[in-house]
């Protein structure tokens, strides 16, 4: 009976992490692209200022 119950309590905290871990992913993922689209918006600001 015990073994039961610690296996489910385990199993539910497994559970837990790797639900939290795909939202830091996701996250991550998305940071990562806003970055890439302020870096991009930078350098185009840049070129239009030394174009002047």
């Amino acid at each position: 009976m015990k073994k039961t119950v610690t296996t489910f309590l385990a199993m539910t905290f497994v559970a837990a992490a790797l639900a939290s871990c795909g939202n830091t992913i996701r996250g991550m993922g998305q940071d990562t692209a806003n970055t890439v689209d302020a870096t991009q918006s930078a350098g185009r600001r840049v070129d239009r200022a030394a174009s002047y």
